[in-house]
């Protein structure tokens, strides 16, 4: 159960359902997961949705690394409905379902792809410690040049938001969709990839 009350269109303001109606309008189509709460401030939801497809459809770097480390963030937060959206994303853009499960099971996942080895790496680190080593940055950055390093940390921040905002006022998923995530107390660490080759 959600810990505040969850505006439909019937019961929304008339700004409310002004944003409500330019939101489902837009790439998203639909008002899920945060935005069904900070929909009680419809300037905030109005801007945070604008920013948020910015980040997801906007940006110069490809979708499958925008979405694995947003999954790679939904793992950290244990975010029950940022991972069943996006997961599914993820797998849509081409990541390998063998890597997702990893991630979701909180296991070392492994690549053969270095560009995703690169990103699930630069996500691990940001949300682990809070920092990137100069190695990851560099090569970030070398990869996607400057606008892709700024974009990849903002998708990054923007879903520990996302992640936040989920996990304190309970949002929940669709009725009758099971938590993907196992339960955990806290912050869930996220383990380095395993290299192929690696037992």
């Amino acid at each position: 159960m959600p810990r505040i009350p969850l505006p439909t269109p019937a019961t929304m303001s008339e700004e409310q359902r002004r944003v409500h109606d330019a939101i489902v309008a837009g790439p998203r189509g639909t008002v899920i997961g945060p935005l069904r709460a900070v929909i009680h401030n419809p300037a905030l939801a109005e801007r945070w949705s604008a920013l948020g497809e910015i980040l997801r459809f906007g940006t110069s770097l490809p979708r499958r690394a925008t979405e694995l480390a947003i999954i790679v963030t939904a793992r950290r937060w244990t975010s029950q409905v940022e991972w069943w959206v996006h997961a599914g994303a993820a797998a849509e853009a081409g990541l390998p379902a063998q890597a997702i499960e990893a991630i979701r099971r909180g296991e070392p996942p492994e690549f053969g792809n270095p560009e995703d080895a690169l990103v699930y790496e630069f996500a691990r680190q940001l949300q682990q410690t809070g920092r990137v080593p100069a190695g990851t940055y560099d090569a970030v950055a070398e990869r996607w040049g400057t606008p892709g390093v700024v974009e990849l940390t903002a998708v990054i921040g923007y879903y520990t938001m996302v992640s936040m905002t989920l996990n304190a006022h309970e949002i929940p998923l669709p009725q009758g969709v099971s938590e993907p995530l196992a339960e955990a107390d806290g912050l869930v660490a996220i383990p380095p990839a395993r290299h192929r080759g690696q037992g």
